[in-house]
């Protein structure tokens, strides 16, 4: 292996030393941007990239570069615009303006700005590629509500239905539906009646016997008991104990509510000579 002494001799190694003193060979941009210190060299690489950056797009716009092309120049341009990036963070630290915030935009070629600012971008034909094109296709805009005051201007009188009859149209019908209504009620209730056996009588026709009737009968009033239970066709009831007549129930309450009264507004002597005299009078 020779050593760099050696190749520091060779013929290649010579040229390319004459070349650089006299400023012929140009200068490598740095693969990365903080191995830059300097803050003129930083915005000369930046423009550097900005100008390729610039010819891949133009070319992107050409169709008929075929799919894998297209693809390609898309990935280079992507790339370099981070490599873009990386150079206005650097410039910044150098002390340089902030393009980042003050710079202009990344516009396609339509003057519409790229989908997805911080992402993957699509430039030129690019977009047209299939799985693309759905990226770019524009949602429909969602309904808008109303609000409720919007809402409320709808509602009227028309909205509960007090006026479906102005129309002139639903009373007609519903005219024609009720005759039809009646008549098939009526055929129903001529059917039944033909159909039911003469001397039958319908269900709703028969009485009730009313379970409530009692019967107060003297127990030794056997007579009016067999009559009874051969007029009604069933046993009667008996009264166990002996049961109070209207009049009577009335006169208690009269006699319970003037006591009531007698108690709460009159003094107790004047209630002793009214105990005294309902006791001289056995009452």
């Amino acid at each position: 292996m020779a050593r760099n002494a050696e190749k520091a001799m060779t013929a290649l190694a010579r040229f390319r030393q004459a070349q650089l003193e006299e400023g012929k060979v140009k200068e490598r941009r740095p693969f990365l941007a903080s191995e830059c210190s300097e803050l003129p060299k930083a915005e000369k690489w930046r423009r550097q990239i900005i100008s390729e950056i610039s010819k891949k797009v133009a070319q992107i716009q050409n169709a008929g570069l075929g799919e894998f092309r297209i693809r390609d120049l898309n990935d280079e341009i992507n790339k370099l615009l981070r490599e873009k990036g990386h150079w206005e963070y650097r410039i910044k630290e150098l002390g340089g303006p902030d393009y980042r915030r003050f710079g202009p935009r990344m516009l396609d070629h339509e003057g519409k700005e790229v989908p997805g600012n911080r992402g993957y971008k699509y430039f030129g034909a690019a977009r047209d590629l299939p799985g693309v094109r759905e990226l770019f296709e524009k949602e429909p805009a969602p309904a808008q509500r109303k609000t409720r005051g919007e809402l409320m201007k709808d509602v009227d009188a028309e909205y509960y239905g007090y006026r479906d009859e102005d129309d002139g149209v639903l009373l007609p019908l519903e005219a024609q539906y009720e005759k039809q209504a009646v008549m098939e009620a009526v055929q129903k209730w001529r059917a039944e009646k033909e159909s039911r056996l003469p001397g039958e009588k319908p269900a709703q026709e028969e009485e009730e016997e009313s379970i409530y009737s009692v019967q107060n009968l003297e127990p030794d009033d056997d007579e009016n008991r067999d009559e009874l239970e051969e007029e009604e066709g069933g046993i009667s009831f008996f009264a166990h104990v002996p049961v109070p007549s209207q009049k009577e129930v009335e006169e208690a309450l009269v006699r319970r509510k003037k006591m009531e009264l007698l108690q709460r507004y009159a003094s107790e002597t004047l209630q002793a000579q009214s105990q005294e005299a309902r006791a001289l009078l056995g009452l």
